[in-house]
């Protein structure tokens, strides 16, 4: 169990979660686990946190084979800049190690956006909070649990 699953089974939405022998010798955890799930990147996505104007974190969640825009997001929170969060400030604040960041049951919920492509599927894959733990669920059930809002995320 880990926080992320947690929140789904107390929020009462359907999900599944699918487990893979996770190689720490792997470049990218987000292709590994659509190659070791024989999904299609495009619907496995990574959890990235951001910091805003060098003051707020907030996470985009885009395809584990897309670059996150740092300008579409840094538009989407209404700040001015973004850049990547240092990756300890991420997993103090989430409670999760970096490649296995779930946008669900993080320690202290973050402003959260999601890529518009995701609500092109019926489901999708985000981390479930651990390397190798992947959960399966309709975007808008994510997208609801999250308060999330569906914007263009990738970097053109």
């Amino acid at each position: 169990m880990t926080p992320g699953i947690n929140a789904l089974k107390k929020a009462g939405v359907a999900f599944r979660v699918h487990e893979y022998e996770h190689d720490p010798d792997s470049q990218s955890y987000g292709l590994e686990a659509a190659q070791k799930m024989n999904v299609e990147p495009a619907r496995v996505f990574k959890t990235l946190v951001v910091l805003v104007d060098g003051k707020s974190m907030a996470v985009g969640i885009v395809p584990v084979k897309a670059q996150l825009s740092l300008k579409q997001i840094a538009k989407a929170t209404s700040g001015k800049k973004a850049t990547m969060a240092d990756p300890k400030a991420v997993e103090r604040s989430t409670g999760y190690i970096l490649g296995g960041v779930s946008p669900l049951g993080q320690k202290r919920p973050l402003k959260t956006f999601i890529d518009q492509s995701a609500e092109s599927f019926e489901t999708i894959f985000v981390s479930a909070g651990r390397r190798g733990l992947e959960i399966e669920l309709s975007p808008q059930d994510l997208g609801a649990l999250l308060n999330a809002a569906f914007v263009p995320l990738q970097q053109e």
